[in-house]
């Protein structure tokens, strides 16, 4: 977990040294507590944290700024002002109309685009109206971009290759997945160069192989994945109607919808899943803000000790009292003026009904957008399956399993993006055959069933969502 630096007031960034350094510590160490030697590598699988950027010198590698992270604020003026302007909504009358034509879903999406503090496409904008290195450089057809994966390959094949795959690609909100390449539109009107983008590959694919003073030896790079999308592969989500929820610093929500891509306005959007061959697999994503990150901050003001007691601390009482979260100590890219806070403290409150809470906000937040799923992706949901640190909580599973009213299965390993991404790798070098043999390697180690009808929750959660809506544009 690299540390981030906040330079400025809503400014989230990366050292990309430090970055590198960790990275390369965390292979050396992972090979070293397995007990090989690094020539015994068949290859490595890249899965990286998505929408987090840097761009850099063609010629020289110079970096230009640090990563931006996919939190970072510095473009809430520029997306307020997209947002409310008279081209935007212009647009949205064409494409209304040019999809209201031919019946074609790809012109659905841009029929309702708005921008985001979280899309990669704004803050790279801010990039060349802002930082006067890159925007010179990018004239001369001398500037890169990547997200983190792209950055990670260029720095281990020393500069020899430039190159991203489609599940990365399609999570900056600047890839058209329809069309399967970079949007001009878009980088058109948010005058964002073109010359700028690496070329796209196959998610299982050979990248080339590490320079051989790195780890001693060359070592085959067979997959890089995008996070969300490596751990829908780690959780062998190969089918239609397959949903993953991941539980981490932020939780995801993720449908696979096969060979179809579903455009969908309000709290979706689609994503390619991964490309492998002629296999293209879409995916659905909603997400929600701040969940590790309250929890974690949770136990930097000493609520407790130890995450792992906080499922019991939460089952020590029979409610919250009436006590009700508010997240988004990131601040939503939604709305962000929202005040995260406590509503409804008494003098009786303690410790465990403030972790409650906390935890509840995890439950209701899953149950609101398990219901925009279900409402808007036209295909039967089949199993649940969920990953990330905050699964291991069996508190916000049961109760998240209560108010869906399904069944939700936890793996042995919560950790699914580096499974996936060595699934992927495994793959395409031949270690695997099949995803046949993957599904047998998939492990249990829970199943959390509905044991409460939803309906028992209905006055804390219409509790919490007046909480919510009194702490909106705060």
């Amino acid at each position: 977990q690299v540390e981030s630096l906040y330079p400025r007031p809503g400014w989230v960034e990366l050292d990309p040294e430090v970055l590198w350094s960790q990275f390369i510590g965390v292979i050396k160490e992972a090979v070293q507590a397995a007990g090989l030697h690094m020539r015994q590598i068949a290859g490595i699988g890249i899965s990286t944290q998505r929408g987090t950027f840097i761009t850099w010198h063609k010629r020289t590698g110079k970096t230009f700024h640090n990563f931006i992270s996919w939190q970072d604020l510095r473009s809430a003026e520029l997306v307020n002002s997209w947002n409310k302007s008279l081209l935007l909504k212009v647009i949205h009358v064409i494409f209304t109309v040019l999809h209201f034509l031919t019946g074609n879903d790809r012109y659905l999406a841009p029929s309702f685009l708005t921008f985001s503090t979280h899309q990669t496409s704004m803050k790279l904008s801010w990039v060349f109206k802002n930082i006067h290195e890159a925007e010179e450089a990018a004239k001369k057809n001398n500037c890169c971009f990547g997200t983190v994966d792209t950055w990670l390959l260029y720095r281990l094949t020393k500069g020899s290759v430039y190159a991203t795959d489609y599940s990365n690609a399609s999570s900056t909100g600047i890839f058209e997945p329809f069309m399967k390449c970079w949007n001009p539109t878009l980088c058109n009107l948010l005058s964002i160069p073109m010359s700028v983008f690496p070329s796209v590959k196959d998610t299982s694919f050979n990248f080339g192989s590490t320079d051989s003073e790195i780890f001693g030896v060359p070592i085959p790079i067979m997959a890089v994945v995008a996070d969300q999308q490596s751990a829908m592969f780690g959780e062998c989500c190969f089918h239609p109607g397959d949903v993953k929820l991941t539980m981490g610093t932020g939780g995801f929500w993720n449908v696979n919808t096969g060979e179809h891509l579903f455009a969908s306005r309000g709290s979706l959007y689609p994503l390619i899943g991964w490309k492998i061959g002629e296999e293209v697999v879409y995916l659905t994503e909603g997400s929600i803000s701040d969940i590790g990150t309250s929890i974690k901050w949770a136990q930097d003001i000493e609520l407790f000790t130890n995450v792992e007691e906080t499922a019991k601390m939460a089952q020590s009482v029979a409610d919250s009292q009436g006590v009700c979260f508010i997240p988004d100590l990131q601040v939503s890219g939604d709305d962000p003026y929202l005040c995260a806070s406590f509503v409804g403290l008494k003098p009786s409150t303690n410790r465990n009904h403030l972790v409650r809470a906390i935890l509840e906000s995890v439950a209701f937040r899953n149950k609101l957008l398990y219901d925009i799923i279900v409402k808007k992706v036209h295909i039967p949901l089949q199993t649940i399956r969920a990953d990330g640190g905050v699964s291991n909580n069996s508190f916000v599973m049961q109760m998240t399993s209560d108010l869906i009213n399904k069944k939700i299965e936890k793996p042995a390993n919560a950790d699914m993006s580096s499974l996936g991404a060595a699934f992927l790798a495994g793959l395409v070098s031949g270690f695997w055959t099949d995803k046949e043999q993957l599904k047998k390697l998939r492990q249990i180690e829970a199943v959390f069933e509905p044991q409460k009808d939803s309906e028992e929750y209905r006055p804390a959660m219409d509790a919490w969502l007046q909480a919510m809506k009194h702490s909106l544009h705060w």
